[in-house]
């Protein structure tokens, strides 16, 4: 134990926080493959390097290492990787905004290699804020997935997929951004609600309804309910289209819906996800009719370069000219936006790259998963029995994985590297051996990309060392943390690749959580003002006070508010967790006494509670449970251990003798039990507590394993507590300083205890306990009359009624009668006019009487 002079009076956060910050630089929470102890592997997210670790990013870190943390003391094997998942869009437009250019203006290579100087700096930026928030993360195992030694990997499992018929290329609808040009799966698209036009007009004698009159061209058919007798005639017939001429089926499918717009619907390639699935049913015609830039191509005539919405407006007015357009009216629809830049999203016929979606075996796989909260499995569940076709993975972008595949520039013949080949990218490599379908030489690298999803989706598999030649040793992992708003995408693609290269499921279990909310209850976003970051947070509380608000600011899974009342309560409880802390160790010696040990009942008392708290802490740690295992110890700390137990034994810690050792023996074990419990959630605090009580690390010990079963103190102690907590409140509430005399305090209990005078010292009173019931005698000590009955009922009698009352016996003032002589006239006793005060005595003397619960009374004799 450090020397009394040494322990500051006050928690200074930010010099604890700095200096123990750079003291854990050199410290190594490293990984040991050849360890024997059990071990967890966290599958922990990548974030994408903005430079900017947000608040969101740092909660869901706060989880992992509480996690890992947790784990180390209880003696597993830990693996806390860190990756970075580089690639993607961002980038690439603050790319071409710092350097005032677009990718195509620069050789791919130098442009990729901008993106790298850029991301490489981001990341530097938020490892500082990392380190800052105390993670103890095993950077020897960090990885970057736009570095060669992670994309490689990715290739390696896009050919392993490829050649095993679960990635195809083919030409088929894709959802498609025209702003950033390029292909996008369906978790990346974002649906939002807005209104829009529903346009009416005349069909070749039909009328149909529709809000993108610019797909005309577009148009490849007319659907309508078979059960629909207003379109009877058609059936078969062929309808020619409006402004461009060329003829269409009808055709019949049930799912149409007879009560929407006219109930004749156009069927174009493509307006939506209806569309693909009808123009695949009926075997229709594709007709293109936007590019990838969001313009109308030749098919659609005179409108050919135009955008989609200026096509939109130029129909608009020419079916107003030739008298076709009928009606209008809005219409409220969800209408899929890209999820980076909100633009609408097209549906293009484009030949791309897909992997095959198996639902039944991903499902099944996720059911071996255990997911807590255990209902976030049915988001998968719900996405995945909802997905219309398979997973696009290719991009028209630059900044990402390149596809490993060339094309023969004679043939056309697909061309792929060896493994040993990887990684390389196919525009800038050419293939080791001329192409074997034809013996060219000449070839066409694949200038597509893959979705950066194509990254972060094997990171289970890297960090848990796959090469490719088999399913790796230490796989599945543990534990894979993440939020629940990429359930669809990571959680998804994840445990697609891992059935596909493995067989089987990538983690044991899988811990969601929910978004960090702002003050306001709404999405933290700068148009709201509302953003905090966690530099702020730690700048004006440290982080161990962020930290505690992670822990405790909601249940597992669901979204958490941020609100700076909550950090300030964290703060204040570090502030009084100190101030216990520091009278802790000011009393105990430097070295303790082997034969020290809790005697007394109150020590034994504390240390049962201590016993339960570490018993329901270890049990919350262990389910992912923190706002409640933070909850227990908050309330042990500041509750049961501050304002009962040193309360109560305060006085006994200043004797010399047998007690005082009990006393300091118990506050030892508390204190060290409290710094252990709280080593995951705050370590800052923890580490600088307990260097101060063992001189070691509280990070190098154990998980807390304290044991103390004594039902008897459990119960004898909190009647203890009880009793000297209601006469405090007693002398409070009576106007008393608390540590002012009393006479003779007794306690009339079922059972007899010992407190070793501790109640005495407390309460500055004799105390006495029996186990006899008090002989009390109540007596009438007063009156108390309630003048707002007396005087509106009675006015001038009123002093003569409260007279009359005065001369009552006792009997009739404790049981009122129904009417008095006042003056000699009978009036009635008005309701609740009055009522007794009474006084207890015991052997003549008068008392004051406490209870507590059913069974115990408390007599109070002041002091003369």
């Amino acid at each position: 134990m450090a020397p009394a002079q040494e322990i500051p009076k006050q928690y200074q956060f930010a010099e604890v926080e700095e200096r123990w910050k750079n003291a854990w630089k050199d410290e190594s929470n490293y990984f040991d493959p050849g360890s024997s102890k059990p071990r967890f592997i966290i599958d922990t997210p990548p974030p994408y390097p903005t430079g900017n670790f947000h608040i969101g990013n740092a909660f869901n870190w706060c989880y992992i290492d509480f996690i890992a943390r947790f784990r180390r003391m209880q003696g597993y094997n830990v693996m806390f990787p860190q990756g970075w998942d580089c690639h993607g869009l961002p980038t690439e437009v603050k790319v071409e905004e710092i350097h005032g250019i677009t990718k195509n203006d620069v050789p791919r290579t130098q442009f990729r290699e901008m993106c790298r100087e850029l991301t490489l700096g981001n990341i530097e930026k938020m490892r500082r804020t990392m380190r800052s928030l105390g993670f103890s993360t095993d950077w020897s195992n960090e990885y970057i997935t736009m570095l060669p030694a992670y994309y490689g990997k990715t290739q390696l499992s896009f050919l392993r997929m490829l050649k095993d018929g679960e990635i195809y290329q083919s030409e088929h609808p894709v959802n498609f951004c025209t702003r950033c040009e390029t292909a996008i799966a369906f978790a990346e698209v974002a649906y939002e609600d807005r209104t829009t036009i529903l346009n009416y007009f005349d069909f070749d004698g039909v009328e149909i309804a529709t809000t993108r009159p610019e797909l005309l061209a577009a148009c490849v058919g007319v659907a309508v309910h078979p059960e629909d007798e207003r379109y009877r005639a058609l059936r078969a017939q062929k309808l020619r289209v409006p402004i461009f001429g060329h003829e269409v089926p009808v055709v019949e499918d049930g799912a149409v819906d007879p009560g929407f717009g006219s109930g004749a619907v156009m069927i174009c390639t493509f307006g939506d996800k209806t569309d693909v699935h009808w123009w695949k049913k009926h075997d229709l015609d594709l007709r293109k009719a936007i590019d990838r830039q969001g313009n109308m191509t030749v098919i659609a005539g005179p409108y050919a370069g135009l955008t989609s919405k200026e096509c939109r407006e130029r129909i608009l007015v020419d079916m107003r000219e030739q008298g076709i357009l009928k009606e209008q009216e809005p219409l409220d629809q969800r209408v899929g936006a890209c999820w980076r830049c909100k633009t609408p999203i097209e549906i293009l016929s484009e030949r791309q790259w897909f992997v095959r979606i198996h639902p039944e075996k991903i499902l099944e796989a996720a059911k071996e998963i255990d997911w807590i909260p255990n209902h976030m499995l049915m988001r998968l569940e719900n996405w995945v029995q909802q997905m219309e076709w398979d997973w696009c993975i290719s991009r028209q972008r630059v900044f990402a994985t390149p596809i490993p595949v060339w094309f023969c520039a004679q043939c056309g013949e697909m061309i792929l590297p060896g493994e040993d080949e990887l990684p390389l990218d196919p525009t800038e490599t050419r293939p080791s051996r001329p192409c074997p379908a034809c013996g060219a030489s000449e070839v066409v690298g694949e200038e597509d990309v893959l979705d950066t999803w194509m990254d972060s989706s094997i990171s289970v598999l890297t960090i848990t060392g796959w090469d490719g030649s088999g399913v790796p040793a230490i796989f599945p992992a543990q534990l894979r943390p993440q939020g629940h708003d990429i359930i669809r995408t990571w959680a998804f693609y994840t445990i697609l690749r891992s059935v596909a290269l493995t067989g089987t499921y990538p983690w044991d279990e899988i811990l969601i959580n929910g978004m960090v909310l702002g003050d306001d209850g709404f999405k933290m976003s700068k148009s709201r003002g509302n953003i905090i970051s966690p530099e702020e947070i730690m700048d004006r509380y440290g982080a161990d006070a962020f930290r505690q608000w992670s822990a405790g600011g909601a249940a597992t899974g669901s979204d958490i508010m941020f609100s700076w009342n909550d950090v300030v309560a964290a703060s204040r409880f570090q502030t009084k967790l100190w101030n216990i802390a520091r009278f802790v160790l000011m009393q105990l010696p430097e070295k303790m006494p082997e034969d020290a040990s809790a005697t007394a009942l109150a020590d034994r008392w504390l240390l049962a509670r201590l016993s339960e708290t570490v018993r329901e802490t270890t049990a919350a740690m262990e389910a992912y449970q923190f706002d409640r295992a933070l909850k227990e110890i908050r309330e042990f700390a500041w509750s049961v251990l501050a304002d009962n137990y040193i309360e109560l034994v305060k006085g006994r810690l200043y004797a010399d003798d047998h007690g005082r050792q009990s006393a300091i023996a118990t506050l030892s074990i508390t204190l060290d039990a409290i710094c252990r419990m709280l080593a995951p959630i705050a370590p800052f605090y923890a580490e600088e507590c307990y260097a101060h009580l063992k001189g070691e690390s509280v990070h190098d010990q154990r998980w807390v394993d304290f044991v103390y079963e004594d039902e008897r103190a459990l119960g004898q102690g909190q009647l203890l507590v009880d009793v000297v907590s209601e006469v405090r409140r007693y002398k409070h509430d009576a106007g008393m300083a608390l540590n002012a005399p009393l006479g003779m305090v007794t306690v009339y209990a079922p059972e007899d205890l010992e407190d070793s005078g501790d109640a005495a010292r407390a309460l500055n009173a004799t105390v006495r306990w029996r186990t006899e019931q008090p002989r009390l005698e109540r007596v009438v000590e007063d009156i108390s009359f309630n003048m707002a009955v007396i005087g509106p009922a009675l006015r001038q009698k009123a002093k003569g009624f409260m007279e009359a009352v005065r001369a009552l016996p006792e009997d009739r003032i404790v049981n009122p009668p129904a009417t008095v002589f006042v003056d000699g006239e009978e009036i009635a006793v008005p309701e609740n006019s009055f009522a007794p005060q009474f006084a207890f005595t015991v052997a003549g003397e008068t008392v004051d009487v406490l209870t507590i619960g059913e069974d115990v009374i408390v007599t109070i004799q002041r002091a003369a």
